[in-house]
């Protein structure tokens, strides 16, 4: 018995020996809205993040949206990361939150192979996301934990086997997308499963995600940082269920200025509030819902009539479908609620960015 002990040991050592572990941090990040921010894993640069609020500082720290994508033979991928918060959250996946999840791409597409789930007592996980697989070189995308930060990220591979990292040469330009703790990705599954990654797929290109939890609040200097884009494809303002009326009136229309001034030409897309699933039995919540969508158009208005051009308005009554079923607590969107919103804007985005 004790000989049989040893020698599993060995075998497991042995395996664990066999990983070649390649350092995330040295490989281009896709999904910021600029290339220098102050750790690779977040989503601010040092000023804007200095500049801000303390809740925004805290988000900013989150890595939705962003991914890495590399080339491997390797029969088995695994992954190796150590988180920032080790936040729970009540009505999310830790998957969702803090793990990160693989696609490979495929002659019709990206598809999903398989997720990491983090290790629930510790900042740090490591995992096997999948092994066994046929022979051949693929391309994978790795997208990063949405409530989460991450400090430290390796893949890892098999012994023997091509690592290629793929690092942006020339960026098509981005959809560049800000909101609120729907947009950043609760209440998913997986991050993959976030609408701005679902739209990242579909449209074959990058999506910046800007989703600030409860805190997207027309803060100028996020204008400013979206504004610091290079050749952005389109903008998409979903801030609605975070803002009261007199927010929108007050803050709004400065905000897209900032923009326009920077991208004149750039398409603006508006996005009004989606019905929550409870309004249908409370009139005072179905009331509140409007007046915020009233005060969205009203700026809307003001500056096509101020002469701003490519503006465009998307109705929020459809984003979460008809039958209510698309939400975790009648707020935050399941994957259903996601893939319901990517489907509604897929057709308008795609239209923009050609």
């Amino acid at each position: 018995m004790k000989k049989i002990f040893i020698l599993l040991l060995l075998s497991c050592t042995l395996s664990a020996q066999a990983q070649v572990w390649h350092d995330a941090t040295k490989m281009h990040v896709y999904g910021k809205a600029v290339e220098d921010t102050y750790a690779p894993f977040v989503r601010f640069p040092s000023d804007i993040n200095e500049a801000v609020r303390k809740d925004l500082q805290y988000l900013g720290v989150d890595a939705a949206g962003l991914y890495v994508q590399f080339r491997t033979d390797s029969p088995a991928i695994h992954v190796r990361w150590k988180s920032v918060k080790r936040i729970a959250l009540s009505h999310m996946s830790s998957v969702g939150s803090r793990g990160v999840d693989l696609y490979v791409r495929t002659d019709s597409g990206w598809r999903f192979v398989g997720s990491a789930r983090p290790a629930l007592d510790y900042l740090e996980t490591t995992r096997c996301i999948v092994k066994d697989m046929d022979p051949g070189y693929k391309e994978f995308r790795m997208y990063l934990s949405l409530y989460d930060g991450i400090e430290k990220l390796e893949i890892g591979t098999e012994t023997g086997f091509e690592f290629v990292p793929e690092n942006a040469v020339s960026r098509k330009a981005p959809v560049v997308m800000y909101g609120t703790s729907i947009l950043q990705g609760g209440c998913v599954s997986r991050p993959g499963m976030a609408f701005t990654n679902i739209l990242g797929r579909w449209l074959d290109r990058e999506v910046v995600n800007l989703g600030f939890s409860g805190n997207a609040l027309l803060d100028p200097e996020i204008a400013e940082l979206m504004a610091r884009v290079e050749n952005p494809a389109v903008f998409v303002l979903d801030n609605v269920p975070n803002d009261t009326p007199e927010m929108i009136l007050e803050r709004g229309e400065n905000f897209v200025r900032i923009l326009l001034s920077a991208h004149p030409s750039v398409p603006v897309v508006f996005v009004e509030q989606a019905p929550y699933s409870h309004d249908f039995v409370s009139s005072k919540s179905a009331e509140n819902v409007r007046k915020k969508n009233a005060a969205q158009r009203e700026v809307f208005e003001r500056l096509q009539a101020a002469g701003f051009k490519n503006l465009y308005y998307v109705s929020g009554d459809a984003l979460n479908g008809s039958d209510g079923e698309a939400t975790v607590d009648y707020v935050h969107t399941t994957d259903l609620g996601q893939t319901r919103y990517a489907e509604l804007m897929f057709p308008l985005l795609k239209q923009l960015v050609r």
